[in-house]
């Protein structure tokens, strides 16, 4: 009776003594995340973030050659994809021929305004010489005009001498009339060659942008990388603006935590963080706060909610705070860009 009655004893002390551990486990455990909950600030609404850079078409054509595979690496300046530039090399002929016409332009309006200066020294003399003949048939007039008065010369040759001083007084003021249109003519040739300057302004700006539009037909790499998916093949009509696919810096991964602005209190810059990888379990990464975002993330969306309209319901808002990676190198064979992680912040 004794051996029985002792093995219930002995079953519920054991049933006991297990409950009691799993108690005494449990409170270590609690009062082992109250501890840290009591310094830390935590959130699992994080992610890995990298620079990436848009390749964007400049120009339209058809792709000629790609040089790039899906998910591949490149290196600043590598030779992405050439667009067929038959045209634009056209274009660029035809811009350069139509330079230099206007250069030809611009030179033969030099000339005329050369000519034009050259008009003027000769209206000048022309009218030098006219100034002398009227003043000479004028003292012969006066000379004549007394002849006749003692009846030396007759009527007839004193009318010729009033027609040939005349005749040099008009010749004069036509002289005159001459420099006035030749200095005018000048005006004008300065007007034509600033017209042919600025015309020839214009064609050398049409060659260089000729020339820009040929260059963006090789499509290089602006920073060093990994592509994501491409979205062209070759062959394939481009337009100009159209984004063909995404190099992901891979040396810049950075994190993006949201946290709750109940939490901020608690967050400043230069802070430390403990960083934990969903997708890789033996990955517990360092790191410092380097901004606190001045907008939250609501208020950055598409539609942001505006709390004057309709009826207001408070949500608690998350505001994102980038996280610098320490030695970020060690992990570029695994971390992606868009990977989910877990923070902790300690204060």
């Amino acid at each position: 009776m004794e051996t029985a009655n002792a093995s219930p004893r002995k079953g519920k002390l054991v049933v006991r003594l297990i409950f009691i551990v799993i108690l005494i486990i449990a409170a270590i455990f609690g009062i082992r995340k109250w501890l840290y909950a009591r310094n830390h600030e935590t959130t699992d609404n994080a992610q890995v973030e990298g620079h990436a850079a848009p390749v964007i078409a400049r120009v339209a054509g058809y792709v000629k050659s790609l040089h790039v595979q899906d998910y591949g690496n490149v290196k600043q300046l590598d030779t992405l994809l050439t667009i067929d530039d038959e045209e634009y090399r056209i274009a660029l002929q035809q811009a350069e021929a139509d330079y230099q016409q206007a250069v030809a332009d611009l030179e033969s309006a030099k000339a005329g305004q050369t000519n034009a200066g050259a008009n003027i020294k000769v209206a000048e003399a022309n009218a030098q010489v006219a100034l002398v003949r009227k003043d000479k048939a004028l003292a012969d007039l006066h000379r004549d005009q007394n002849l006749f008065n003692d009846q030396a010369i007759t009527n007839r040759q004193l009318d010729d001498t009033k027609a040939n001083s005349l005749t040099n007084d008009k010749q004069y003021q036509a002289a005159q009339d001459n420099i006035t249109l030749a200095r005018s003519t000048v005006q004008v040739a300065a007007a034509k060659v600033s017209q042919a300057e600025a015309l020839v302004a214009s064609r050398k700006a049409q060659v260089e942008q000729m020339k820009l539009k040929l260059g963006y037909t090789t499509i290089t790499a602006n920073i060093s990388g990994r592509i994501g998916k491409k979205n062209i093949e070759s062959g394939q009509f481009v337009q100009a603006g159209q984004s063909l696919f995404t190099i992901v810096d891979e040396g810049g991964f950075y994190i993006v935590a949201n946290f709750k602005e109940t939490q901020l209190s608690n967050i400043h810059m230069g802070q430390e963080a403990e960083i934990s990888v969903d997708g890789y379990d033996d990955i517990h990464l360092k790191g410092k706060v380097t901004a606190i975002s001045r907008a939250t993330g609501a208020k950055s969306s598409l539609l942001p909610p505006d709390n004057a309209t309709g009826n207001f319901v408070k949500i608690v808002q998350r505001v994102p705070v980038k996280i610098s990676i320490d030695n970020v190198d060690q992990y570029l064979d695994k971390l992606r860009a868009g990977l989910s992680v877990e923070v902790a912040l300690k204060y």
